[in-house]
C-alpha cells in the first residue's frame, strides 16, 4: 500500500533513463576491468624471463664492420643505461670464452651433438628460485633454459629420423650433457633442462657455470660485454623505444611487441573504466534527484501517512526497499551482459590468434561487487538524509 502511494504520480522517464545507464556503466565496468586484468596476465608463463625483460645490444652499422666504433659495453655506458628513468634494472649478459657443445645422453632420442653459445642470467631475472638455479662443481647437474628454437631443430632432426617429436614437459625429463673443452682438455657436465624462452637464441645457464668454464678453459680471453638483459619500468615502453632510437641501440621487435600491447590496451580500458565510472555517476546523480522529487511531490502523502500512526522509518524504509531492488535488477542485467560479452569478445580473440585466459576473475566481481554496494549506500543514505 505504501508503495502504491508513494510511486503512484511519478514520472518514470527520469527514473529509466538513470536505469539504463547505470546498467551500461556497470555492464561495460565489468567487460573493462575484467580484461585490462586479463591483458596484464597475458603472456605470463609463456617464457622463463620476467615481464619486461628483454635484451639489448649495439646495432650493427658499416662503421662497425670497419671496427670504428665499439660493439661491447663498457662499465661507463652500462652504469649510464642503468640510471635511465625507463629502465628499472640492467644485467649485463657474461658469455663463453670456451667451446662447449651440447649433447644428447639417453636412449628415448638419437645421439645428436651441436657446438653451442651460452650465456648466464641470475635467478631474478628467469624466474626461478635461487636454489633452483645454482651450479657449484659438486652440483648434480647444471640447470639451463633452452630457446624454443633449439627444441624445434631438436623435433626437426627427430622428424628426419622417423621418431616421435618432443613436448617442452618431456624435454625437461630426457639427459643431455655438455662438453668443455680447450685443445685436449675436456670436462663433461650432466645438464637438465628447466625451462624455455622465446627472448635469446643462446643457452642460458647460471653464472658460476661461466665463470667456472671461462677460468678454467678460456685461456686468459678477456669476457666483453655485448649485450644487456633490462628490465623496463611499467609503463615506460614508448620513452624506452626512443631511448634506444637515439642511443644507436636495438633489441627484438617481438620482445617490445608485448609489452607495445599491453601498454595500448591498459591505456584503453582505464579511460573506458574512468568514462563508465562517470556515467555511473551520472546515473547516481539522477537516482538523487529523483529521490528528492519523490519526497517532493508525496509531501502531502507522507504528512497523512505520519498522522495516522506510520511511524518515519516504515516510510523510509519502504523507499530504500524500491530502490535496492531496482539496484538489484541493474546488477543482473549488467551481469548478464557482462556475460554475454564476454563469450562473444573471447571468440573474437581466439579467432584471431590472441589465446588468453576465458575463465572469470575473481577481482573482476569483487570489485564490481564493492562498488554497487558502494551505489547502494550513498543511495540509501542519501534517502534517509531526505526523509529527516
Amino acid at each position: 500500500m505504501l508503495k502504491k502511494l508513494l510511486f503512484k504520480y511519478q514520472n518514470k522517464t527520469q527514473l529509466g533513463i538513470a536505469f539504463i545507464g547505470a546498467t551500461i556503466g556497470f555492464a561495460f565496468l565489468m567487460i573493462s576491468v575484467h580484461y585490462l586484468i586479463r591483458v596484464n596476465q597475458f603472456g605470463k608463463g609463456q617464457d622463463q624471463f620476467s615481464p619486461n625483460a628483454i635484451i639489448i645490444q649495439k646495432k650493427v652499422s658499416n662503421l662497425s664492420s670497419l671496427n670504428l666504433t665499439k660493439p661491447y659495453f663498457s662499465d661507463e655506458e652500462i652504469e649510464r643505461i642503468a640510471g635511465e628513468k625507463c629502465i628499472a634494472a640492467v644485467q649485463p649478459i657474461i658469455n663463453n670464452n670456451f667451446d662447449i657443445s651440447l649433447e644428447t645422453d639417453g636412449e628415448l632420442i638419437p645421439y645428436m651433438r651441436s657446438e653451442i653459445f651460452v650465456q648466464a642470467a641470475n635467478h631474478e631475472l628467469i624466474q626461478l628460485q635461487e636454489e633452483e638455479w645454482s651450479w657449484n662443481t659438486n652440483s648434480e647437474f647444471v640447470p639451463i633454459v633452452l630457446p624454443r628454437d633449439f627444441l624445434i631443430m631438436i623435433n626437426t632432426f627427430a622428424s628426419a629420423k622417423n621418431i616421435p617429436q618432443i613436448s617442452e614437459d618431456l624435454a625437461k625429463s630426457l639427459h643431455f650433457k655438455f662438453t668443455l673443452s680447450a685443445g685436449q682438455k675436456k670436462e663433461w657436465h650432466t645438464v637438465r633442462i628447466v625451462g624455455f624462452t622465446n627472448e635469446t637464441s643462446s643457452i642460458l645457464v647460471p653464472p658460476t657455470f661461466i665463470t667456472y668454464g671461462n677460468n678454467k678453459f678460456a685461456d686468459g680471453l678477456s669476457n666483453k660485454v655485448t649485450q644487456l638483459f633490462v628490465t623496463i619500468q611499467e609503463g615506460q615502453v614508448g620513452a624506452f623505444e626512443k631511448y634506444l632510437s637515439q642511443r644507436g641501440l636495438e633489441s627484438k621487435e617481438s620482445s617490445l611487441m608485448l609489452n607495445k600491447f599491453k601498454g595500448i590496451a591498459n591505456a584503453l580500458f582505464s579511460i573506458i573504466i574512468l568514462i563508465c565510472m562517470g556515467i555511473i555517476f551520472l546515473a547516481l546523480l539522477v537516482f538523487f534527484q529523483y529521490t528528492q522529487l519523490i519526497i517532493s511531490k508525496s509531501k502531502y502523502e507522507i504528512q497523512t501517512l505520519l498522522r495516522i500512526g506510520y511511524a518515519p522509518k516504515q516510510i523510509e524504509k519502504t523507499i530504500i526497499h524500491y530502490f535496492i531492488s531496482l539496484s538489484l535488477y541493474i546488477f543482473v542485467i549488467s551481469g548478464m551482459l557482462f556475460i554475454l560479452s564476454k563469450f562473444l569478445i573471447d571468440a573474437f580473440l581466439i579467432k584471431n590468434g590472441i589465446h588468453i585466459a576465458t575463465s572469470f576473475t575473481v577481482l573482476n566481481f569483487v570489485l564490481s561487487a564493492c562498488i554497487f554496494g558502494l551505489f547502494i549506500l550513498i543511495n540509501k543514505l542519501n534517502i534517509r538524509r531526505s526523509i529527516s
